[in-house]
């Protein structure tokens, strides 16, 4: 029994150490020329900026439609595509946005129409979903709610 195992053993040591080709031989160059491209343009990521990130309605009577346009800039170093931009609640509607992709330097506006509901200071998030490398980004509107009059 100890001759089997002794002789496996071996057979075993003679079978792992018989390749003798070195790994980094097999690299061939223009495959890492290729990832570094490759590498290269997947760093590059397209950046949104706001012409303003918070929108300020003022006063406004209640039930009352307020509608603001927000414009936004790719600055990034690849195309922008925005994939969607939802508000914070039902009150606020975003819509008017380009799906198409925004080339570096290129300029886009989308609106957001807000129906007057609430009461006092409001506060309203937008979430705008893009390829950027954060994912997403926020802009607010805000406004000061007067009660209805009396009649």
């Amino acid at each position: 029994m100890k001759k089997l195992i002794l002789g496996l053993s071996a057979l075993g040591l003679i079978a792992f150490t018989s390749c003798k080709e070195n790994a980094a031989n097999k690299i061939e160059e223009a495959n890492v020329i290729a990832a570094a491209e490759r590498d290269a343009v997947a760093s590059k990521f397209p950046k949104i900026e706001f012409n303003e990130t918070v929108h300020d309605f003022g006063e406004i009577e209640k039930g009352t439609s307020v509608e603001t346009k927000f414009s936004y800039k790719n600055t990034g170093d690849a195309p922008l595509i925005v994939t969607d931009i939802k508000s914070s609640c039902g009150c606020t509607v975003p819509k008017d946005w380009s799906r198409e992709p925004l080339a570096p330097g290129e300029s886009a506006e989308f609106s957001v129409k807000y129906n007057g509901s609430g009461a006092n200071k409001i506060t309203k998030t937008i979430t705008v979903s893009a390829n950027t490398e954060k994912g997403s980004e926020i802009v607010k509107i805000t406004a000061f709610v007067k009660p209805a009059e009396a009649q």
